[in-house]
């Protein structure tokens, strides 16, 4: 008889893939690359922005600055279509120019001024970064952080790195470090965003102020907490136990086995 393995049977392994700091650095980088998209994926969200605010502040003609930005991200979108790239980054700024516009009508209907439709189109950004923040520091609160569900999708079951409190300690402190650019965000934006609402400020700074703290330092922070988050991985010198093995041995302690 031969030993040789019949080839209409399935080679790929049935459980799932054991969990290991390398498997989460790995998930960390790949998720780092999907959400700043390089030099090109934080123009096509950022410009749009850019092209409102510079035309609202120069024209005063909020219907004209809402179509420029809308007609620079159409052509972006365009161009990721004839390149057969990724359109993540163009479709994102296209929904966030949306949802402003519902805003801006919204303020409208409301009795508010030309400023106050102005600084409705950047409220959306800053609630979305509110509830962001709050979902993601519950799931840490709840010792189910949200970055274990993302490790679940990559290893092949959704729940089983809970198992492993070593696992759940490292992707709870993942967690909370990668929702510190939205909560931060929300601490800078909102109080300018009230201020220039209540006229303390000057409603056209106000605007100016957002856009920078969103465009210019929410990069640098999202920047900084992904890289944070590469150099929390990389301290950790004690290798993460598959779950198969802790399954195995629940009393066996965590941390290398000897050779």
């Amino acid at each position: 008889m031969s030993d040789r393995p019949d080839p209409t049977e399935s080679t790929e392994p049935t459980a799932a893939a054991p969990v290991g700091v390398e498997t989460v650095e790995a998930l960390v980088r790949h998720q780092l690359a999907t959400a700043l998209g390089g030099r090109r994926g934080m123009l096509e969200a950022g410009v749009p922005g850019i092209v409102f605010t510079v035309l609202w502040l120069s024209t005063k003609e909020l219907q004209w600055a809402l179509v420029a930005s809308l007609v620079v991200a159409g052509a972006a979108l365009l161009l990721r279509l004839v390149q057969r790239s990724t359109t993540q980054f163009v479709l994102n700024a296209i929904f966030g120019i949306g949802i402003g516009w519902v805003f801006v009508r919204w303020a409208e209907s409301s009795g508010g001024s030309e400023s106050d439709q102005a600084l409705a189109f950047f409220l959306p950004g800053i609630l979305i970064s509110l509830g962001y923040t709050i979902v993601l520091g519950a799931t840490c609160l709840a010792g189910w952080p949200m970055l274990g569900f993302m490790l679940g999708g990559v290893t092949g079951d959704p729940t089983a790195w809970h198992d492993d409190r070593q696992v759940v300690r490292l992707c709870s402190r993942l967690t909370w470090v990668m929702l510190a650019p939205g909560a931060i965000g929300v601490l800078l934006q909102g109080p300018v965003w009230l201020l220039g609402r209540n006229d303390v400020i000057d409603p056209d700074f106000a605007v100016v102020l957002i856009l920078v703290l969103r465009t210019g330092l929410g990069w640098v922070l999202r920047i900084g907490s992904w890289s944070a988050m590469i150099w929390l991985l990389a301290r950790n010198a004690t290798p993460l136990e598959a779950l198969d093995a802790r399954e195995a041995d629940p009393e066996e302690p965590a941390g290398p086995r000897p050779a």
